[in-house]
C-alpha cells in the first residue's frame, strides 16, 4: 500500500507521527480504544486531526472532491429545491450548514437563494475545524457582497432554542465516528485499537450493550443471522446525533445527502468486511491505521438507520432518491442552458452534471434524504423520484 500511494513530506509524517503519539499514549493509559474513538482522534483531535489540522482537503490540491467543489450547480440546485420551503417559513427562516467545506457551498446556494427571493435571515455555518472555519471567513468575505456575507455566522454546537428553517447536511454522516464490529460464535465482538510494538493494531473484544442491541436489531430488521466472521460498521450513536442538531428544528426542512445504501444492501453478504473507505490525496485504501492525521477516514451510509433516527426524532421522512434524479428534478440542465453562447463554459457545466449524475459517478452512489417538520408542500423535486419503499 504504501508504495502505490504518494509519500508525504517530513512536516506531514511528523504531524502523523505526533497524532499517533497521541493515540498511543490513550492507550497506554487507558486499554485499548474502541475504534469509534480511535477514528475521533484521527479526524477530530485538537490542532492533529484530519479535519483539525490545516491541511488541504478538498478539491484538486486535496485528498478527494465532494459535489460543492466541483463548481457552483450543485449548491444551486439544493437552494432551488429549498427556496420554496424557505418563503413559506418567512422571513424569521435560517439555514443551518453543518460542515461547511471550504465555504464554496454557501457562495454558491446564497447568490441562488438570493435569485430566488429567498434569502434565510441567517445563514449558520457549524464548523467543528477552526482551520475550515477561518477559509470560510475568508471565501465569504471575498466572494459575497458584504449585506449577504453580513447574514452568516458560525456556531460552536447545534442551537440550542427552537428555531425554523432548513438544515442541510453534505457528507457528514459518513464522517462520524463509526463502530466497527464481527460476529464470532454468533456473538458481537467491538473492534479496537491496540499497541503492536512501535504501531497499532486492531483488535476484537466482546461488545457491550449498546453495540450488540444495534447489531441484534439489524438481524431482526433483515430476518437473518449475520454469519461468522461477518464485518461492518454501524452508528449506535446516530439517533442520538440527529436529535442533538435536528431537534431544535421546530418546523422546517432537514436535507441530507451522503453516500449509502438502504439496510438490505448495506449488510449484504459479499460486503463482509464493511464499508470503510480512507482517502489520502485522490488514492483510495482500507487501512485506517495508516498516517492518521493525513488521512481521511469514511465509512458509507446506513439509510434505513438514517430515516429510523429522524422518524424517531419526531419528523415526517419526506423522501429518499438518488443524488442525480433529485438534482435533475431541481433545475440542474436549466443551469447549463444559463451558459448561453459561451462554449467553454458549457462544456465546462456538461461535465460537472456528469460527475454529479452519472451512475458512475456522483449519481448513484450518492443519494439524498429528507425530513421535513410543518411544511405544506417540502421538496417535490425529491418527493418525485422517492425510493422510500426500498429502505
Amino acid at each position: 500500500m504504501q508504495t502505490r500511494l504518494p509519500e508525504p513530506g517530513a512536516d506531514e509524517l511528523a504531524h502523523s507521527r505526533q497524532l499517533a503519539a497521541l493515540i498511543r499514549n490513550e492507550i497506554a493509559a487507558s486499554g485499548p480504544l474502541p475504534f469509534s474513538r480511535y477514528m475521533m482522534l484521527a479526524l477530530y483531535a485538537p490542532g492533529l486531526g484530519y479535519y483539525s489540522a490545516g491541511r488541504t482537503k478538498f478539491g484538486a490540491a486535496g485528498d478527494f472532491v465532494t459535489a460543492p467543489e466541483l463548481g457552483s450547480l450543485y449548491a444551486r440546485c439544493i437552494a432551488h429545491a429549498v427556496a420554496a420551503s424557505l418563503r413559506e417559513l418567512g422571513a424569521d427562516a435560517d439555514f443551518l450548514e453543518l460542515g461547511g467545506g471550504s465555504g464554496a457551498f454557501a457562495v454558491a446556494a446564497l447568490g441562488e437563494l438570493q435569485r430566488r427571493d429567498a434569502l434565510p435571515r441567517r445563514y449558520l455555518l457549524l464548523e467543528p475545524s477552526a482551520d475550515l472555519r477561518a477559509r470560510q471567513h475568508e471565501r465569504i468575505a471575498r466572494e459575497l457582497p458584504a449585506e449577504i456575507a453580513a447574514r452568516v455566522h458560525w456556531l460552536d454546537r447545534p442551537p440550542q432554542e427552537t428555531w425554523q428553517g432548513v438544515l442541510f447536511a453534505n457528507e457528514v454522516i459518513d464522517a462520524l465516528p463509526s463502530t466497527r464490529f464481527a460476529i464470532h460464535a454468533g456473538e458481537v465482538y467491538e473492534e479496537h485499537i491496540d499497541l503492536a510494538g512501535d504501531g497499532l493494531r486492531r483488535v476484537d473484544r466482546p461488545a457491550d450493550a449498546l453495540v450488540a442491541g444495534a447489531v441484534r436489531h439489524v438481524e431482526r430488521e433483515l430476518g437473518t443471522a449475520l454469519p461468522d466472521g461477518y464485518r461492518s460498521e454501524i452508528l449506535p450513536q446516530l439517533p442520538y446525533w440527529l436529535q442533538a442538531v435536528a431537534a431544535p428544528l421546530a418546523r422546517g426542512l432537514a436535507l441530507f445527502v451522503d453516500y449509502g445504501y438502504p439496510r438490505r444492501e448495506f449488510y449484504l453478504p459479499e460486503r463482509s468486511d464493511g464499508t470503510l473507505v480512507c482517502h489520502y490525496r485522490h488514492h483510495a485504501h482500507a487501512d485506517p491505521l495508516h498516517w492518521p492525521g493525513l488521512t481521511d477516514i469514511t465509512a458509507f451510509v446506513d439509510f434505513t438507520a438514517l430515516a429510523e433516527a429522524g422518524v424517531g426524532a419526531g419528523f415526517d421522512l419526506v423522501g429518499y432518491a438518488p443524488q442525480g434524479q433529485f438534482l435533475l428534478g431541481s433545475g440542474l440542465l436549466d443551469l447549463v442552458a444559463e451558459a448561453g453562447d459561451d462554449p467553454l463554459e458549457h462544456l465546462r457545466r456538461v461535465a460537472e452534471v456528469k460527475r454529479l449524475t452519472l451512475p458512475g459517478e456522483m449519481g448513484e452512489r450518492f443519494q439524498a434524504m429528507a425530513f421535513a417538520r410543518g411544511l405544506a408542500d417540502p421538496l417535490p423535486s425529491l418527493r418525485a423520484f422517492d425510493r422510500s419503499r426500498r429502505l
